[in-house]
């Protein structure tokens, strides 16, 4: 296995880090970790041995349909949100929405509950499209 930052081969399958640049096992877009050889940033494919440059999506992940629907019919809520590990938004969405709904008998209060909503739709729709593509914990969506 190779570097991803620098290209060097590492000197057992073990080490957690790189011996020539420092950078940690597994970080940086440089070189292709299965031949060392450069790579342009962001490609999908090592053109020089086929390799994916992408990291696997693990079988457990949250479902980009699931989050983006949630987000679009529930969104003034912060279901989307909370399925997908972002707490501290689904609380201000939550509480956000509970004070519009109070507020509602004066005109203030409808406004807010508005914008709530239009907020979760607009982070549905930013799932379903890819802009929003990992969970709270940084773990890519499958699609």
């Amino acid at each position: 296995m190779y570097c991803k930052n620098c290209g060097i081969q590492y000197p057992t399958e073990e080490a957690v880090v790189c011996v020539q640049c420092g950078t940690k096992k597994g970080e940086g877009a440089n070189f292709c970790p299965n031949c060392g050889k450069p790579v342009q940033p962001g490609s999908a494919v090592c053109l020089s041995c086929g390799v994916s440059m992408k990291p696997p999506v693990p079988n457990d992940a949250k479902s980009k349909l699931v989050a983006g629907l949630l987000g679009i019919f529930l969104g003034a809520f912060g279901v989307h949100n909370f399925y997908l590990g972002y707490t501290k938004k689904a609380v201000i969405q939550v509480v956000s929405s509970v004070i519009g709904i109070i507020l509602s008998c004066i005109v203030i209060g409808a406004f807010i509950v508005l914008g709530i909503e239009i907020w979760g739709m607009v982070e549905g729709i930013m799932i379903l499209t890819g802009k929003i593509d990992v969970d709270g914990e940084g773990n890519p969506l499958r699609d």
